[in-house]
């Protein structure tokens, strides 16, 4: 059996949770380079991966002026610094796993996708969902006909809200300008998803959504812009920091780990990191503009449709209602449950059996999508095996392209004509 050898560019949360195929099967894959500037997280993997001291680096530039010493670069940095190694990448000739968004710029975006296909390489673009087992039996199911010609879909992207007061108001993806948009950053998997589904072109985009709640009149009388600094309202708030980042949950261990910027960290070190880091400022005090919740009406084809909604204001999953013209189902990500009825038996039955080691949080590798693009990946580069999960990077810009209508829209109150879109571009 080949072992796939791999470079790592971003060795935090997202690099090292598709590392962690390596420990499950460590005879396909074999992590020979890391670069990532923070000293704890480079020396945790080169430690847990038996990567030579010399082949560690600070930055993604020291890696890259090598000669090419791998088979696959991942590219698993922040959103707004995956154009530059993924385009010295792709000169390398390496074939890249990169991480969502692709670039925060359709045009960005689309120079990654030509390029690659000028230097004759493989990009396959992290949208996970797709290499879930429960995604990829609702697209199996499709496939085989039970639900004739898919006619329209209602699907809901539950953020969470202590996901979006960790992620889109304290942390890395709280502003458009440092980062991207937020239905792309947080929605790009799910518009790549329906797109899947769907089968067909997406032809017009219209969208609203607006900041409604994480805003400064709506904080609390007495609130002071950081919870550390002595919070009245400490006892009832959803959202005081030192309470949060102490629940004792997987997804609150995952999103601890990010605020105090190292793996595993203890009590004493995530209360000291809150007093100084954006971690521990008031939810209603920060310099977050993205918005948080959004709905998005999709056209694909000539007459079918789709609306996607994701808000911040739930517990958090993901839910798709798809009907047809044979039958309908409804499906829960995190529930576990897949329910088809069917028009002609007038029958509901369960079509899915879930994987009961599966954990469905962000912080489970979700739900076995983590894993499945690694495993994809080994087949597709290796035994030039393509599952059915697998798409090329041009189609990932597409539903790319999706989200940054669906932002213009939002932002002027249009229906956007993608083709006449493409065209600005």
């Amino acid at each position: 059996m080949k072992q796939l050898s791999l470079i790592v560019i971003g060795g935090g949360d997202r690099g090292s949770s598709y590392l962690k195929t390596l420990q499950v099967t460590p005879e396909k894959f074999k992590l020979v380079a890391i670069a990532e500037p923070v000293k704890e997280k480079r020396d945790h993997l080169r430690d847990l991966y038996n990567v030579p001291e010399e082949m560690c680096f600070e930055s993604w530039e020291d890696l890259l002026s090598l000669d090419k010493i791998a088979d696959v670069a991942l590219i698993c940095t922040q959103d707004k610094m995956h154009f530059a190694p993924a385009m010295k990448a792709i000169e390398k000739k390496y074939d890249l796993l990169l991480e969502k968004p692709i670039a925060p710029t359709p045009e960005e975006c689309f120079k990654i996708s030509e390029y690659a296909k000028e230097q004759g390489v493989k990009v396959l673009v992290c949208h996970v969902l797709r290499y879930t087992p429960f995604y990829k039996v609702i697209k199996e199911f499709i496939e085989e006909g039970n639900l004739g010609e898919v006619i329209n879909v209602v699907h809901t992207e539950g953020v969470g809200n202590v996901h979006m007061s960790h992620s889109f108001v304290r942390g890395n993806w709280r502003n458009t300008a440092e980062s991207a948009p937020m239905i792309l950053a947080k929605c790009c998997h799910d518009t790549d998803m329906l797109q899947w589904i769907m089968k067909e072109p997406c032809t017009k985009v219209h969208s609203f959504g607006t900041r409604a709640y994480f805003r400064s009149e709506n904080a609390p009388e007495g609130a002071p812009k950081r919870c550390t600094d002595g919070c009245p309202h400490k006892d009832t708030c959803f959202y005081y920091a030192p309470n949060v980042y102490k629940i004792d949950t997987a997804e609150v261990q995952h999103f601890r780990a990010i605020a105090a910027n190292k793996f595993n960290p203890t009590d004493e070190e995530v209360d000291e990191v809150l007093k100084t880091s954006p971690y521990g400022r008031c939810v209603y005090y920060c310099d977050n503009d993205v918005v948080d919740h959004q709905v998005v009406s999709m056209q694909f084809g000539e007459n079918k449709h789709v609306t996607l909604t994701m808000s911040a204001f739930n517990k958090g999953g993901r839910t798709s209602h798809i009907m047809g013209t044979k039958g309908e189902l409804r499906a829960n990500m995190e529930g576990q449950v897949m329910e088809f009825y069917d028009y002609a038996t007038r029958e509901t039955t369960q079509v899915y059996h879930p994987e009961k080691t599966l954990d469905y949080t962000i912080a489970g590798g979700h739900a076995g999508g983590d894993f499945g693009i690694m495993q994809d990946l080994y087949d597709y580069i290796v035994l030039d095996k393509p599952s059915i999960s697998i798409s090329d990077v041009s189609a990932s810009c597409l539903a790319h392209l999706i989200c940054f209508a669906a932002e213009e829209s939002r932002l002027t109150d249009k229906v956007i004509d993608m083709k006449e879109y493409i065209k600005t571009l």
